[in-house]
C-alpha cells in the first residue's frame, strides 16, 4: 500500500488546527486517514475515537475524523501510550491502533535525548537545529510508509462507549458551583462537587 493519501488541504487544516508541524501531528494525520478509509468520518457523532494520549496526534484526529469532546464521541484515557480506537456507532464496528514508537527512536537514542533537552530548554542551538531536522525526518517517513508499517491494528480492548448524554445539573453545596449529576459525590448528607470531596476526602 502506498503511502499518505490525505490530501494537502487536509494536511494543512490540521497544522492550522495544531499550530505546528511535527512527527506527533503527523502520527494523528496517518491514524485519522485510517479511520476514514475503513470507518468514514463523523458528521456528528457516528464515529467515536477513544484515545489514550493526550500528545499532537489528538489534534490531527479531532480534525479528520470529527470526533471532538464537545460532542463526547472523543473520549480521553490517561495510559501514556500511542494507541487510537475507533468506533462506528451504525454496526457497531471498531479498531485499535497502536503506532509503532521505534519509529521516533528508542528511549536511549540521539532524538530521544535532544527533544529532554529541548523541553526542559537545556538544549543549544546547534542541537536545536540537529533536533528539528530529525524531527522533519521522521514527520516524512511517517506520511510517507504504508499504513499497515505504522500501526498495529487490533481489535477494541473496551466496548463502544454510550452516546453523549444531556444530564441535569446540581449545585455544590460547598462551593456553590454547578456540576453535572454524574460527577457529584455525596459526604455527609451533602452534595460535593469532585474537587470540594477531595479536599474534605
Amino acid at each position: 500500500m502506498a503511502g499518505c493519501q490525505l490530501t494537502p488541504s487536509q494536511i494543512e487544516q490540521a497544522v492550522d488546527f495544531h499550530g505546528h508541524w511535527c512527527p506527533g501531528l503527523a502520527i494523528g494525520l496517518r491514524a485519522g486517514e485510517y479511520v476514514i478509509n475503513n470507518l468514514g468520518r463523523a458528521d456528528d457523532e457516528e464515529v467515536v475515537a477513544l484515545v489514550e494520549t493526550d500528545m499532537c496526534a489528538v489534534d490531527a484526529i479531532q480534525v479528520l475524523t470529527n470526533c471532538t469532546f464537545g460532542k463526547g464521541n472523543l473520549k480521553f484515557q490517561d495510559h501514556g501510550k500511542l494507541a487510537f480506537t475507533f468506533f462506528r456507532r451504525k454496526d457497531g464496528s471498531g479498531v485499535r491502533l497502536v503506532f509503532d514508537a521505534d519509529r521516533l527512536g528508542s528511549p536511549d537514542s540521539e532524538f530521544t535525548e535532544l527533544n529532554r533537552q529541548w523541553l526542559r530548554d537545556e538544549i543549544s542551538p546547534e542541537d536545536k537545529q540537529r533536533l528539528m531536522a530529525m524531527r522533519e525526518e521522521r514527520s516524512k517517513d511517517i506520511m510517507s510508509a504504508p499504513l499497515e508499517e505504522l500501526f498495529t491494528v487490533k481489535e477494541p480492548a473496551v466496548p463502544m462507549p454510550r452516546s453523549a448524554r444531556i444530564l441535569t445539573s446540581l449545585k455544590c453545596e460547598d462551593c456553590g458551583e454547578a456540576v453535572m449529576e454524574s460527577r457529584t459525590r455525596r459526604l455527609e448528607g451533602r452534595t460535593l462537587c469532585i474537587a470540594c470531596y477531595q479536599e474534605q476526602g
